[in-house]
């Protein structure tokens, strides 16, 4: 082997230490110290004059990042002290329980140690250990707070400076050596910063993968037409257990450190001051408190703004900050007394689908819908989602009895992530679209305009819907809105100044002025009757907006249920199975209009524009309890006023007499059949001038 030159061994020292500068910099500040093509060119470099005098070649070296051949199977490690879970809290009331427990839990250890000095206790030697815990005084906690990373814990093993090993967290105590793999994670340095470092170094930490590097790619596999990845987290978790170190060095790994075991530290805050020191990337997110209060604030901060944060996150680690405090509080079960993760409301959930039923849109467009067991994510329970069309049916390939992975796209809207078809029932038949339209919606045709991945009703087009609408939006049986008839409907409509039925209450005397069927006195006229629409009862509400099945008597049980829109619309299938007369099938129709993002916008922007529907108990009416029917044709009234009347004081209006009905109203025309049901049913027949007396 030929002799170095003493010129190339200072070379390939001063290239290690720029290149590992680089790194830190780059890596670990996220700052950079010279340009990546000038990087490159130094490694380049380094990478020649090793192959040339491989003598020179140090376990710390840039070019030993990719280490080692492909492994047949991973060695078990055990850990030189256990790692172990945090306890999850998700309230502030649960996260105040535990600091009372931690103090009582040191009141009952102190009281103990001061009352029998001379008994053996874990703490009979240093009896003082903790001056705040003198009689009579208060804990001054301070905390110790931190993000909570979503990756895969690792701990990294340094030996007079140097990498040696790294392991992975496994059950706790026992993990598997993956030090092949972590050596290619840019930011894991190799040889630790800084002089005359420690025999011994134990860092742990999490390794992830940012989003934006997790985003690039899946954007790659879907232009090579490659299946995407799930999710960064397991990405991260599946690169380090690759066999072969080439795939971990492929991928875009991070390693986030978070504490260390050796050499121990007096507080948590003091350890993350080394780990800087030792040239570890932290979250930068850390925070100390002296106040429970104030780490209730950074909680709550931090969860407004975990969406612009680099990595992924589900909560936060509240530790206490004396590490003495800490390790005398110990350890029950598997976790820590001294910390707890605060974890926020899962993004992800998954439940069962129950059915998936088909909305009609107001541009005429068939939406399915996918019907699922309430289930909590991100804070929110959540019901029904979305399936958006056919095609977005034949690739997630869900079906009825199907158990799906639930997230809220941006933490808003409910999407259908994907299938878990192992728990897929036996026999299982796929969702046949057009047979669903056809029993779902007999009554109407549907075709799928060429280019178009929607189905829509045939012969409908959006302004014939949107009129149909309007007009039954503002019809005696809705909101009794004077002047919005057919023609008046179809002018606005016509116009453009109407493109949904909240763009009602944005019209002007001035712009309804200047269409050729109004003058000033009936542009004034409607314009006001419309704005005195603003605050109608909740029942005429619900029945204005068109849901399907949803008549009149059906919006007053749902009104007399739920008492507000914001209640219904939250409403699961088994809250509305419960009121009396509401079945499957209207259940479902319910849950398919909410479900639908249209009709969510529209019941936003109508609340926007101050319509606020009000509640009235009609419970203790004149009418309350009493049902009536009416057979044959009335004279003085309308069937409609009538069963406005009877609603109004309370009452019930049905269409066919029941064993529930009081009253059947015997007008002229009558036929016998309802006549022979309250017969049967004992119910008591009147005119219509005794309806006229009940109903004044």
């Amino acid at each position: 082997m030929a002799q170095v030159p003493l010129k190339i061994a200072q070379r390939v020292a001063r290239l290690r230490e720029l290149i590992n500068d680089y790194r830190y910099h780059y890596h670990v500040l996220d700052k950079s110290t010279m340009s990546e093509a000038a990087a490159d060119s130094l490694k380049h470099e380094l990478s020649q004059l090793e192959e040339q005098y491989p003598q020179l070649i140090t376990p710390d070296s840039p070019t030993q990042k990719v280490a080692g051949r492909a492994l047949s199977k991973f060695v078990k490690v055990a850990h030189s002290v256990s790692m172990i879970s945090l306890s999850d809290v998700f309230s502030f009331d649960e996260l105040q329980a535990w600091l009372e427990r931690a103090q009582k839990y040191l009141d009952s250890n102190h009281e103990s140690s001061t009352r029998h000095p001379n008994t053996p206790t874990r703490h009979s030697n240093t009896p003082n250990r903790h001056p705040e815990l003198a009689s009579g005084s208060k804990y001054k906690f301070e905390f110790f707070c931190d993000i909570k990373m979503d990756g895969l814990a690792c701990a990294l093993i340094y030996e007079n400076g140097l990498l040696t090993r790294a392991v992975t967290r496994g059950d706790g105590k026992i993990g598997e050596d993956v030090t092949n793999n972590v050596r290619t994670i840019d930011n894991v340095p190799l040889k630790l910063r800084g002089t005359n470092l420690p025999e011994h170094v134990e860092v742990r930490g999490e390794i992830v993968i940012f989003k934006t590097d997790f985003a690039k790619l899946n954007e790659q596999r879907r232009q090579k037409h490659e299946p995407e990845y799930a999710n960064p987290r397991n990405l991260a978790a599946g690169s380090i257990r690759q066999l072969n170190p080439k795939i971990a060095a492929a991928r875009p790994l991070q390693f986030m450190a978070y504490d260390l075991i050796t050499p121990p530290q007096t507080t948590f805050s003091g350890t993350y001051e080394l780990l800087d020191q030792f040239g570890f990337r932290t979250s930068h997110q850390q925070k100390l408190f002296k106040d429970l209060k104030l780490v209730e604030k950074y909680i709550s901060e931090l969860e407004t703004r975990r969406q612009t944060l680099p990595f992924n996150t589900d909560g936060a680690v509240v530790k206490i900050n004396g590490r003495q405090l800490y390790d005398t509080l110990g350890v029950v079960g598997k976790s820590p007394r001294g910390a707890v993760a605060f974890k926020y409301p899962a993004e992800e959930a998954t439940t069962i689908v129950k059915d998936i039923v088909i909305s009609i849109g107001r541009t005429g467009a068939a939406t399915p819908v996918a019907v699922f067991n309430p289930v909590q994510v991100a804070g929110t329970t959540v019901q029904h989602a979305s399936l958006h069309n056919a095609d977005e049916i034949v690739r997630l390939d869900v079906r009825v009895g199907d158990t799906v992975i639930i997230y809220k796209a941006g933490d808003i809207i409910p999407q259908v992530l994907r299938v878990i078809t192992e728990l897929r029932p036996k026999n299982s038949p796929k969702f046949d679209y057009k047979k669903a339209l056809s029993q779902q919606y007999p009554e109407l045709k549907f075709e799928r305009p060429e280019d178009e991945v929607v189905y829509r009703v045939q012969g409908e087009t959006s302004d014939v819907i949107l009129k149909k609408s309007v007009q039954y939006y503002a019809s005696k049986t809705a909101l009794k809105i004077d002047g919005l008839g057919e023609k008046n409907v179809a002018a606005l409509v016509d116009a453009g100044l109407v493109k949904d039925i909240a763009d009602l209450y944005t019209l002007t005397v001035e712009n309804v002025f200047k269409l050729e069927r109004f003058a000033a006195i009936s542009a004034n006229n409607l314009v006001s009757s419309i704005q005195n629409s603003r605050t109608p009862p909740l029942a005429r509400f619900i029945t204005a907006l068109g849901i399907r099945h949803v008549g009149a008597q059906t919006a007053i049980d749902l009104a007399n249920h739920f008492k507000s829109i914001e209640a219904l619309a939250v409403a699961t299938f088994d809250d509305l199975e419960q009121i009396e007369g509401i079945g499957h099938i209207v259940a479902e129709s319910i849950l398919a209009w909410f479900a639908d993002e249209d009709n969510t916008e529209l019941l936003a922007r109508l609340k926007q524009l101050g319509v606020k529907p009000q509640f009235k108990d009609l419970s203790t009416g004149k009418l309350a309890g009493q049902s009536f029917v009416i057979t044959g044709t009335l004279k003085t009234i309308s069937r409609n006023e009538a069963a406005d009347r009877i609603r109004t004081l309370g009452g019930t209006f049905q269409t066919a007499v029941a064993h529930t009905t009081t009253y059947l109203v015997v007008a002229s025309g009558t036929g016998h059949s309802k006549r022979q049901a309250a017969e049967k049913f004992g119910t008591k027949m009147i005119n219509e001038q005794e309806l006229l007396e009940i109903i004044k």
